[in-house]
């Protein structure tokens, strides 16, 4: 996630199937038909996360211990997610840009099959910042995304619409790649677009449970998800307009994604609900040298990875 205005210039000087109903499946199970058997989530594993994670963080120590915009462990991450997207089935282009005097690279990719008039996009910021590997900012987001695609190729989901995901460059220098993106987009394709899932700092070691509230049907989707986990969330505020989803929101795309909190301090009313410490920011090594693999909370990273898959797989039917 890319600082806030404010830290830029310190820094530089399970289940409510119902909600997920389709206004034609409704009228379809209403006029006396029954509705298609819909496609259960599948589990992310964790531990497959994880090993993304690890190499990334392997990439990283590789490349001067970052994964930054212009770098050469930015592109070895994109190559690295482009190898294991291409091998299980995905269509991928890299679409290239400049951004301060640098190339960059964001990375998209496509799913076989659905209804090509209706996409449900689902991405994470690929970059990290110059000062350290971006283990939660956010490899955590990009390895769960990651991870999720390789499940529908996995399972062979064939979803109603179409499923397209996306690692974006630059965004620690002001949402760069994705706003390329959004921005060469006919505004046809735009409008093709019924949702884009973001997904920035996952893993928090000590986690909130925060949901993006752009978009009802995408945030109630969320939030039946962490209720049938028990888990009481709250709307992410912290993040507004420093992310990926923005360019998006800002071209009147539905938008929506969970967060588990950076550089702000969890409350002690926060500590009481989600456990973690008071008085303690969310992730301590935000945008740090310290943001490793040793700064993940695994809970949190699996939670956060099997929301992802049952927005996936909720919205797509």
């Amino acid at each position: 996630m890319r600082l806030s205005v404010s830290g830029r210039s310190a820094a530089a000087a399970v289940a409510a199937v119902a909600g997920l109903l389709t206004t034609s499946a409704i009228s379809t199970a209403s006029a006396g038909t029954t509705a298609p058997t819909r496609a259960a989530a599948p589990d992310i594993p964790v531990a497959n996360v994880k090993a993304h994670l690890s190499q990334f963080q392997s990439i990283a120590s590789a490349n001067g211990g970052n994964r930054a915009h212009g770098s050469a462990g930015y592109r070895a991450s994109l190559d690295y997610i482009k190898g294991k997207l291409d091998a299980a089935g995905f269509t991928t282009s890299v679409q290239q840009f400049t951004s301060s005097g640098r190339v960059g690279y964001n990375l998209i990719a496509d799913w076989p099959g659905g209804d090509p008039n209706q996409v449900v996009m689902a991405g994470a910021h690929l970059d990290s910042v110059s000062r350290g590997a971006g283990i939660n900012d956010n490899a955590s987001g990009s390895a769960a995304v990651l991870e999720t695609a390789l499940a529908v190729s996995r399972t062979q989901y064939k979803p109603t619409k179409h499923l397209r995901f996306a690692w974006w460059g630059a965004e620690e220098l002001g949402l760069v790649g994705s706003s390329y993106h959004v921005r060469n987009l006919p505004a046809a394709e735009r409008s093709k677009i019924k949702g884009y899932l973001n997904f920035d700092m996952i893993g928090s070691p000590n986690p909130g449970y925060f949901v993006y509230d752009d978009d009802p049907t995408i945030e109630r989707t969320f939030k039946t998800y962490y209720a049938g986990l028990n888990i009481s969330t709250e709307p992410e505020r912290e993040g507004d307009g420093r992310s990926d989803h923005t360019p998006f929101k800002n071209a009147g795309v539905p938008v929506g994604g969970v967060f588990t909190g950076a550089s702000s301090t969890k409350t002690s009313a926060q500590a009481q609900k989600w456990g973690g410490t008071a008085g303690q920011a969310f992730d301590r090594c935000y945008h740090s040298s310290c943001d490793t693999t040793a700064n993940i909370n695994n809970t949190a990273l699996d939670r956060n990875s099997d929301a992802i898959a049952y927005a996936v797989w909720g919205l797509s039917q």
